[in-house]
């Protein structure tokens, strides 16, 4: 017997007794097998900045398959192979030697990476190839959580997903997993699941400390009508020109006045001018609930005793038609990940027709939902409503087979394509400084929890000179690849529906193939900047190979350059959850909000702190009558970008208001970044300082770490509470 095959034959006892071990530490094992370590080949993202609906190629490593199953043959570069005869078992990214322990650990622990072009293998620490790039593992909060919660993560046995609160989305959800080769857990599962899919809300399971969830704290509340237009609101203060995509709205019941005052305005300047609105109720969908009204004194206010929450917006009056009917765009994006932010757009989408030939709205017309409603839910029970098996036909069809067809017409569709990219891109930047509060709120830094991703519905309109229009945002868009189909007279029955199967089990099942735990993805560092890599460079396992290349393009950290200066709101957040002191917070009481004051050295002799308490309260009380179901007493993130505008007009009131909040901002962060830093030196040289038993009793005396400034913070807060009560405030706090 030859010494070669004396080490083999001990390595594969040591790989065995290493199964075993893991099998009793709790490691899922029964489909556990000797996984030759992939290198991945990794090319530079794709230049390109749009595609409709295409299909791009992407490289694929082979992996070592198990020994009963069929085996992969590998590339003309990769010779080595393992499952012909235990003697020719190889490891990819390891040297055999004698000693196979050291081995066995290196093969365990060991990350390699090959980059494609370079001729490098990395190992653990990052290396720099010829063009100066950077290539090392991501080192962002929501990464290093996803590493931690995944330590145990698979080696050759399938992702787990939990699929048992999957509602709606089931059936795609079940037909992705089976083409991934995937394992599905219906009823869920005692051990930790990879993968957590939830039909609703991040708080379908609130017992999960690991994995990745398919949802975001706060993403219902933050997609509600009211809340969505208040975040667009904010940035078209800021820029204006930049999200002229989203129609002029007014928030009822609050509004109401200053809507009916500034219609009435409009139609005495011009008679002729005779505008169309639609109503939305805040938590409304399906469309139950929308009407359109011509006049003010149309607006439905109460329902019962209590005043209806809702949304009036402009109403798109001449929009795009086909066939002669409005239709509108449904887009599912991807959001998979808060910090660093990540966005995915898919490639394919759907577009529901009406079932009516559309007219511009009039008086007689304005009941005809069939004709002003593009809502599926809605045109479904309309004896017009087509099922077709066609792509490009019927009431529902590809957004590939709409766009293809307004480029026979000569339409430009890679302007429209690359509008409506930048039409989400801009959305998430407005939506993504609240979900930050949501997001510290549930899951704080520190503390052991999921990391969460999301899909959204984008319900987009095109104009009639093709301008991209929001008309909302759907935390919960439906994934369901069936319809209900009346079989016999007051029989119904579901039937699949081809067109959604194909748009929505390509989106889910890529999805996870981007969430997919097995997959670390490197990150390339330029001029000080990291980006993370699309997703189309991963390496992929051997099951992957049969699978088409990825339905979901990313546009975001992709186009950085081009929209990272609309992130200002995102700043402020940032100053808004430093100060918030207590964690899982999502208000600032007044002791926090005078800390940021005298923190960043905004007061002075013409803005008091006195000035500063005023201030806090006006704005506090004003947001907490427009939030009646709030609970939460204090400042919210809206109510302090109010006071930070506030604050920017005093500061610096020759300027336009997006450079006052800029200069503001970066008054504010030099402050905190040059405060910190003397901590730090302080910290430094007091511990220098300290004899080393004073460090140690400082750290087992309980009366060195007694919470007397705590309550202190508390009494000032209830002192500030009573002193300011019985006051009547002044509604200008200026001086």
């Amino acid at each position: 017997m030859s010494d070669h095959y004396v080490k083999v034959s001990i390595q594969l006892e040591e790989m065995k007794s290493f199964g075993e071990d893991a099998e009793k530490e709790g490691v899922d094992t029964e489909e556990q097998v000797p996984v030759c370590s992939p290198s991945a080949s990794v090319s530079p993202p794709d230049p390109s900045s749009t595609t409709i609906a295409g299909r791009d190629a992407s490289n694929t490593s082979i992996t070592c398959k198990h020994r009963g199953k069929s085996r992969s043959k590998l590339g003309k570069d990769d010779k080595n192979s393992c499952g012909k005869h235990t003697s020719d078992v190889s490891l990819h990214g390891s040297v055999v030697s004698a000693h196979v322990g050291r081995n066995l650990n290196r093969l365990t622990h060991d990350r390699t990476l090959h980059v494609k072009g370079t001729g490098k293998i990395l190992q653990g620490k990052s290396e720099t190839n010829g063009n100066n790039v950077t290539v090392h593992p991501s080192k962002n909060i929501q990464e290093t959580r996803r590493e931690d919660g995944f330590k145990h993560a698979r080696k050759g046995r399938p992702v787990t997903v939990d699929i048992s609160k999957a509602k709606t989305s089931l059936e795609a959800l079940k037909l992705s997993i089976k083409q991934l080769k995937w394992k599905e857990f219906p009823l869920g599962r005692r051990a930790a699941c990879d993968i957590y899919w939830h039909g609703v809300s991040f708080h379908d399971n609130d017992n999960i400390v690991s994995g990745q969830v398919n949802k975001f704290p706060g993403m219902i509340e933050m997609l509600r009508k009211i809340n969505l237009s208040r975040a667009v609101r904010t940035m078209q203060e800021l820029f204006p020109e930049e999200y002229d995509f989203y129609p002029r709205s007014w928030i009822l019941p609050e509004e109401c006045q200053q809507f009916s005052t500034q219609i009435r305005m409009v139609k005495e300047n011009d008679a002729t001018i005779n505008p169309t609105f639609i109503v939305k109720p805040d938590g409304g969908s399906q469309g139950d609930g929308i009407y359109l009204i011509r006049d003010p004194s149309d607006l439905k206010l109460m329902v019962g005793t209590q005043a209806k929450q809702a949304v009036v917006q402009e109403y798109i009056q001449r929009p795009l038609l086909i066939d002669k009917l409005k239709f509108d765009i449904r887009l599912y994006v991807l959001l998979k990940s808060l910090e660093p932010l990540e966005i995915y757009i898919a490639k394919e989408g759907l577009t529901r027709f009406c079932t009516e030939p559309y007219q511009e709205p009039s008086q007689k017309n304005l009941s005809h939902v069939f004709m002003h409603l593009t809502n599926y839910s809605l045109n479904v029970h309309s004896g017009n409503f087509v099922h077709s098996d066609s792509q490009s036909t019927g009431s529902k069809r590809t957004l590939s087979s709409v766009l293809y067809r307004l480029a026979a017409k000569g339409v430009d569709i890679k302007k429209v394509w690359s509008d409506i990219i930048a039409l989400v891109i801009k959305t998430a930047i407005a939506v993504v400084p609240e979900l930050r509060v949501y997001y510290q709120c549930d899951i704080p830094p520190g503390k052991p929890g999921p990391t969460c991703f999301q899909i959204l519905g984008f319900d987009i309109l095109l104009t009639k000179n093709l301008k991209p229009v929001l008309l909302e945002v759907n935390s919960n868009p439906s994934m369901r690849i069936e319809h209900e189909q009346e079989v016999a007279p007051g029989v119904f029955e579901y039937v699949p529906s081809p067109v959604d199967e194909e748009v929505k089990v390509g989106v889910i099942r890529d999805t996870l193939r981007l969430m997919d735990p097995g997959h670390k993805k490197p990150s390339i560092s330029q001029h000080g900047e990291e980006i993370p890599m699309e997703a189309e460079t991963q390496e992929r396992s051997p099951d992957e190979g049969a699978l088409p290349s990825l339905c979901l393009k990313q546009v975001y950290p992709k186009y950085t350059k081009q929209f990272n200066y609309l992130r200002l709101v995102e700043r402020i957040a940032s100053l808004f959850i430093r100060f918030l002191g207590v964690k899982g917070n999502m208000r600032m009481g007044p002791t926090a909000f005078r800390t940021f004051i005298r923190t960043c050295k905004l007061s002075n002799s013409n803005f008091s702190m006195a000035s500063v308490d005023i201030l806090y309260i006006d704005i506090t009380r004003r947001w907490s009558g427009t939030m009646p179901d709030s609970r939460e007493a204090g400042m919210g993130l809206q109510a302090f970008v109010e006071a930070f505008f506030y604050l920017a007009g005093r500061r610096f009131k020759s300027l336009v208001l997006r450079e006052q909040v800029v200069s503001l901002l970066q008054l504010c962060e030099a402050q905190l970044e040059s405060q910190s830093g003397v901590e730090e030196r302080r910290s430094v040289s007091c511990s220098r300082a300290m004899p080393r038993a004073v460090r140690t009793l400082g750290l087992t005396n309980p009366q060195l770490n007694s919470p007397a400034p705590l309550r202190r913070a508390s009494s000032q807060d209830y002192r500030l509470h009573q002193r300011l009560k019985p006051r009547t405030l002044r509604a200008n706090v200026e001086n």
